[in-house]
């Protein structure tokens, strides 16, 4: 019997790859072949190829759609009409039984090619709101799967499905030990994680080493600045850990973690929450973004699991406040966490794609 074949698609940040990377080995236990298309330059075509070196990878063209004035507004509608090409001819060749997208721009072309080509198409939303690549793709697919409840007031009813969240198995299987030996802590301080997404965020960056001497008072610190933003001159510290971006290492490193200071994407707010780590969120403010994670963040805030300190508020004395106030409210953040819903397992979501496949 010939082996059936699902498309995964997503990409341009790592929060539109981990879902992805989570279910791949799982849809291959349940007897799918796995093949992706992301775009040529993405963090997906790094993340991919280097996690699942054996899943073929289609680079096709992909454009973004911009909500300010950018020359490239005027270019890039060629590019997504280039990648709906590319992604047609793939999927012609490799005749999928679905396509699962997790979001970016990217995927749009493919969910459009899936939609034209017959394939069943599945689209998951991990925010309050849809971003605008999976507003742009609700039309072609077939089912929605969405974290949030109130995200159903966003999407087609009849046609969506609220899963919860999602956790990576190998995240809870992480070793605080390794995580030690990662940072070569040596003393018994808390553990505070700072980490701004793939790409860094300069102002937590900024109001982490300007509080630096205060803060290794108290704890030792992790800080994920994002690709180029390490200070050189702060390596060798023997209370301050820096990294670029960390993929296989995250799950050690948060087991070493106590307390942690984060963006609000959706997929990495409900891994602190999984692991019960009490979190300082600092959303993009809606002047960086289209305000997705101020949602996220103030419904984390409003079930009692994380604060929240808004970027248009983060100064050098604020954010030492909010580290204050998180450090000492640790216990009661942890016991509103212990009685959230569990997350869904990688193999449950895994079995839910499988059931759309033709």
């Amino acid at each position: 019997m010939k082996t059936k074949t699902i498309i995964l698609t997503g990409g341009g940040t790592a929060g539109h790859v981990s879902l992805n990377q989570a279910i791949i080995p799982e849809l291959e236990n349940l007897g799918f072949r796995i093949e992706y298309i992301g775009s040529k330059a993405g963090i997906e075509n790094e993340l991919i190829r280097e996690s699942y070196p054996e899943v073929p990878y289609h680079a096709i063209s992909s454009g973004k759609l911009r909500r300010y004035f950018s020359m490239k507004n005027f270019s890039d509608p060629f590019r997504v009409v280039a990648g709906l090409v590319q992604a047609t001819n793939i999927i012609r060749k490799v005749r999928p039984v679905a396509i699962f997208s997790k979001g970016g721009f990217v995927s749009v072309p493919v969910v459009m090619a899936g939609r034209m080509m017959g394939v069943p198409v599945i689209i998951h939303e991990s925010d309050v709101t849809p971003g605008l690549a999976n507003k742009l793709a609700l039309p072609f697919a077939d089912h929605i799967f969405t974290v949030f409840k109130e995200t159903l007031r966003h999407v087609p009813k009849e046609r969506s499905t609220c899963t919860g969240s999602v956790i990576r198995s190998e995240l809870l299987d992480g070793s605080a030990a390794s995580g030690r030996e990662l940072c070569h802590f040596d003393n018994t301080h808390k553990v505070l994680m700072v980490m701004g997404g793939s790409q860094g965020a300069a102002p937590i960056n900024e109001a982490v080493r300007e509080n630096l001497d205060a803060l290794t008072e108290q704890f030792n610190i992790i800080h994920l600045c994002g690709k180029g933003n390490v200070d050189e001159s702060l390596n060798g510290h023997e209370k301050y850990s820096q990294f670029e971006y960390v993929t296989h290492e995250l799950s050690h490193l948060l087991h070493l973690t106590d307390l942690v200071v984060s963006r609000a994407g959706s997929n990495s707010i409900f891994e602190f929450l999984a692991l019960k780590k009490p979190m300082l969120l600092i959303p993009l403010s809606k002047q960086k973004s289209r305000g997705d994670q101020i949602l996220n963040a103030n419904l984390f805030k409003a079930q009692g699991f994380a604060h929240v300190l808004e970027e248009e508020q983060l100064t050098a004395k604020s954010f030492m406040q909010a580290i204050e106030r998180l450090n000492s409210e640790e216990e009661q953040l942890v016991q509103a966490m212990t009685e959230a819903e569990p997350p869904k397992t990688a193999y449950e979501m895994a079995k839910l794609v499988a059931a759309h496949a033709k």
